[in-house]
């Protein structure tokens, strides 16, 4: 009984994480692309802002798809 307790908590623990991941990703993607719409010259910065974004996108996407509810 208390092991699935636990077991649901930590499901929910990874779903908030896959959801903090997501928003982190978007951020990041949105920032990259505002910045190349308005002409920055900082574009290694623009890339590396771009490349971890659609890191934490995809992975907090997977994280929250992968994550079963258990009850």
């Amino acid at each position: 009984m208390i092991c699935s307790h636990q077991n649901n908590i930590i499901m929910n623990i990874k779903r908030i994480f896959g959801t903090i991941l997501t928003v982190l990703g978007i951020v990041g993607l949105i920032y990259a692309g505002y910045e190349l719409i308005n002409k920055s010259t900082a574009y290694t910065t623009l890339a590396v802002a771009g490349i971890i974004g659609l890191i934490f996108f995809s992975s907090g996407i997977s994280l929250v798809k992968n994550t079963k509810d258990e009850g």
